[in-house]
């Protein structure tokens, strides 16, 4: 027994050595770019075929063409990958979802060449390089881990690795080159992965898709060192590997006995789904998000008749054989689950194999318990929707890259532990349905059911449901400030796209007459989402497109051609536009309209304070609002309520709120509705933002929040919005406690807010983004108050059906606010509202507010223009270190 141990843990020695390789090169990269580099496994997988066309093809000896592969090659790799890929991104300040999409890419390009130079087979003939002896694998492993950490903590390229980690413009300034730190981590990173293939080669399945797919399982070991620590992620690469070996001594009995197996085998995948789902994510709330299409404006009709034409010419030209033909409509089925979930929902989804798999293994086990086989494809769709609604659950709270990896855990968790099983899938077969045997009328069916899904996609792109999902995709804080139900929207796409990736898995198993796991591995999920962002997320074309292409190209002589073609393509996705973007729009009814003219500014339409009732309504009680105009200007003051700020020379710093300070009110101060009491809020790390402030906000007066930078101000702004849920205190609402109530529940309580970035959805028109705020906010289905809302702003003209990515700032801050109020909220929170405006635009926002509190709204500025802070406001607060001082 102690044999068979000592023996066990040497072997999980083995690969806990390479695991912890993978580790270090992937905290590396990520601590010197910021790239969660998901193309490590195939830069291994390329060096290891490098390494035996040189030793085996070659006949080189195996020291030298070691010292080529590892010194010249992989290092060479990362080089033109940083130069050519990842450099770009960062100088286009390209975010970690694009950063992520170029590696899927550079994935996906390597295996497709791979398979072009090498072919699909597996070699078992890799030579082994540093013997059979575990020992001498860990002490390579242990030994760079203590070369790296020297480097980085005694020499002076290390103390440049920790600047740019810190704060890269402020080491760039600093005289720092990061490129040169990059290209470092590049090349170390890529090193490591080579030596990682080279390792491993000789002892698992050495082809373009199995060893990509291993070392992408164990980015676990990365992530649970948070993508920072090199002594934590070789800590638990071993303890991982070693585990995974003694557990193969088990064989537990029962029903459950081949899943417990499975799992046993598989350690590093669960290692990596538990983490995803269970460890801080790395990245931010909002950074996950694809970037908004270059332009939504919908196809000619032309181009989707020529369309219709190329999918029907197989019914009337091709012969009896439709063999290549039949998957295109299935395969368009399922990659229209990618246009609903990243397209539409701006999510990054990488399981989707896993749920075409599973809707076409639920339908042959339905068709092999009796069910007729096209019921059985209907009652699939559901179960793996239901599956979606699972898996989709613990994921849709994640941002950053962990929701990246959260979907990537649950497409390799299905493929491992259920599509690839014998215990469930041995012996099941899947055929067509009754009347559709034959191709052509298959290929017919597979037709109509497109066709539908297509009109569910197309109607979910239009409506309230459509612009809630492009505000999602466009600024998730944004959409949330607006009143959509963030994690409700993400849970509905994650379910659609699973229901459409099961039809269409189911369809093309039946297509195939074979349930074949390998049609639904986890690579071939990262190729989908590949073809998917290279043609355009938010097209219906695509699906169409992409699964023609995928088809097409692999059914040839060469394959790998498809993977290597749009593999460069997202690999270039910085400099290349989505091709969908390329072809002729239709531009009906002057939406989208580009350079027609100045938009109004505020002196154009906007009428004076004191004029307009913003929106008529009733109290939380039934009464009618408080009566009153505007405040008037305070005497001895250039600037007012009503007038335009001081000018530079003559500016007035606001101070605390007394006689002197504050316009008048009539009938005294009414009662506070919005209270924080002794709210406190520390950042991990310790740092107090917010220490015991309380504050108080009453309707028709603007208080006013000022201090230096970094006092709190908007910390304290975020705990009263909903963003951020304060430590201890309490956040009250009329003498309800909200602390705990989300953002957007706050939004339909009648708490509205803006954001101190622009928080406009650019995919959006401006009218839709008016709209938005009206069927999410606090009052709805009130269309009336998105012409109110339009007109007090100055958006009613022409402005009104221009796409929002075209407009000035001076115009996005209006349509900002008319969002905001077109909900037609109680309370106001406005964050800087007067950032990136000039001297007039300031002066109307001025008479916008005044306007606004004379109508009974609460309002809360945070502002560090004093001019308008001392025309507006009637209570002036100061915050220094996180507390109200006066």
């Amino acid at each position: 027994m102690a044999s068979l141990t000592y023996e066990l843990t040497l072997a999980g020695l083995a690969v806990g050595s390479a695991a912890a390789l993978t580790g270090i090169g992937l905290v590396v990269t990520y601590r010197a770019t910021g790239v969660l580099n998901l193309a490590h496994g195939a830069v291994a997988m390329i060096c290891a075929y490098v390494l035996r066309q040189l030793v085996v093809v070659e006949g080189w000896p195996l020291p030298l063409g070691a010292l080529v592969t590892l010194l010249v090659v992989a290092p060479g790799v990362g080089v033109v990958l940083d130069r050519a890929v990842f450099r770009p991104l960062a100088h286009r300040g390209a975010n970690p979802a694009q950063a992520l999409v170029a590696s899927i890419g550079v994935f996906v390009l390597l295996v497709g060449t791979a398979v072009l130079l090498w072919g699909p087979g597996a070699r078992d003939d890799v030579p082994v390089l540093l013997g059979d002896d575990p020992w001498a694998q860990l002490g390579a492993v242990v030994a760079l881990a203590c070369l790296v950490g020297a480097v980085t903590r005694w020499t002076r390229f290390g103390r440049e690795l920790r600047a740019v980690i810190d704060n890269r413009p402020l080491a760039v300034l600093s005289g720092i080159d990061a490129d040169r730190v990059a290209a470092a981590g590049w090349a170390f990173g890529s090193f490591t992965a080579g030596l990682t293939g080279v390792l491993l080669a000789p002892y698992v399945r050495l082809d373009p898709y199995g060893m990509p797919l291993l070392v992408l399982e164990v980015v676990a070991v990365a992530f649970i060192a948070r993508m920072r620590s090199l002594p934590v992620a070789v800590v638990a690469a071993l303890a991982i590997g070693v585990a995974q070996a003694q557990l193969t001594r088990l064989h537990p009995e029962g029903w459950a006995g081949p899943l417990l197996q499975a799992v046993g085998a598989n350690l590093f995948v669960v290692a990596l789904l538990v983490s995803a789902l269970v460890l801080p994510g790395i990245g931010g709330k909002g950074r996950d998000a694809l970037p908004p299409p270059v332009r939504s404006e919908p196809l000619p009709g032309g181009v989707w008749l020529v369309v219709g034409v190329l999918f029907l010419l197989p019914l009337g030209f091709a012969g009896p054989d439709l063999h290549t033909a039949i998957q295109v409509p299935a395969l368009s089925v399922i990659l229209l689950s990618l246009v609903v979930v990243a397209g539409r929902g701006g999510q990054i989804a990488l399981g989707q194999a896993a749920y075409a798999g599973l809707g076409a293994l639920f339908t042959a086990l339905l068709a092999a318990g009796g069910v007729p086989t096209l019921a059985a494809l209907g009652l699939a769709v559901p179960l793996v929707a239901a599956v979606g609604l699972l898996t989709g659950w613990p994921a849709i709270r994640r941002h950053g890259l962990a929701l990246a990896l959260v979907t990537l855990a649950t497409g390799v968790a299905v493929s491992r532990f259920v599509l690839t099983q014998p215990y469930a899938t041995a012996g099941v077969s899947l055929g067509r349905p009754a009347g559709f045997t034959d191709d052509r009328a298959f290929y017919a069916l597979e037709l109509l059911v497109l066709a539908g899904c297509l009109a569910l996609v197309a109607a979910l792109r239009r409506g309230r449901t459509g612009r809630a999902l492009a505000a999602l995709r466009d600024h998730e804080p944004g959409a949330e400030a607006a009143g959509v139900a963030v994690p409700g929207l993400k849970l509905l796409a994650f379910v659609l796209g699973a229901a459409l990736a099961a039809l269409g898995g189911g369809l093309l198993g039946m297509g195939l007459r074979a349930f074949d796991p390998e049609a639904y591995d986890p690579v071939r999920g990262l190729l989908w989402f590949a073809a998917v962002l290279v043609l355009g997320a938010d097209s219906l074309l695509t699906p169409l497109a992409a699964a023609a292409l995928l088809t097409t190209l692999d059914a040839g002589s060469h394959a790998g051609a498809a993977a290597a073609a749009l593999g460069l393509l997202a690999a270039l996705t910085a400099r290349v536009p989505p091709l969908t973007a390329l072809l002729p729009r239709a531009r009906p009814g002057g939406r989208g309209r580009r350079g027609r003219g100045r938009p109004p500014t505020p002196d154009d339409v906007v009428p004076p304070a004191g004029t307009v009732s913003v929106h008529p309504r009733s109290g939380a009680d039934g009464a009618a609002p408080p009566a009153g105009g505007p405040a008037p200007p305070v005497p001895g003051r250039a600037g007012g309520p009503g007038g335009r700020p001081r000018p530079a020379g003559g500016r007035t710093r606001p101070r605390a709120a007394g006689p002197a300070t504050a316009p008048a009110l009539p009938g005294g101060t009414p009662a506070p509705r919005l209270r924080a009491d002794a709210v406190t809020l520390t950042y991990p790390g310790g740092v107090t933002a917010v220490d015991g402030v309380t504050l108080a906000l009453a309707p028709s007066r603007v208080t006013a929040l000022v201090g230096p930078n970094g006092a709190g101000k908007s910390t304290l702004f975020d705990c009263l919005a909903g963003t951020l849920r304060p430590r201890r205190g309490s956040i009250t609402l009329d003498g309800t406690d909200i602390t705990g109530r989300s953002a957007h529940a706050r939004t339909r309580l009648g708490i509205a807010r803006t954001f101190q970035r622009l928080a406009v959805f650019p995919s959006l028109t401006v009218e839709e983004n008016v709209r938005l705020g009206e069927e999410q906010g606090h009052v709805r289905r009130d269309p009336a108050a998105v012409e109110r809302s339009l007109r007090l702003l100055g958006l009613a003209g022409p402005v009104r059906h221009e796409t929002a990515a075209d407009l000035p700032t001076g115009t996005l801050r209006r349509v900002e606010l008319a969002r905001a109020l077109a909900g037609q909220p109680h309370t106001l929170l406005l964050d800087e509202p007067a950032a990136g405006l000039d001297a007039a635009e300031t002066a109307a926002l001025a008479r916008i507010l005044a306007a606004l509190a004379a109508d009974g709204l609460t309002v809360l500025v945070v502002e560090h223009d004093p001019d308008l802070v001392a025309g507006i406001a009637h209570t002036v607060h100061i915050m220094e270190g996180g507390r109200i001082v006066s």
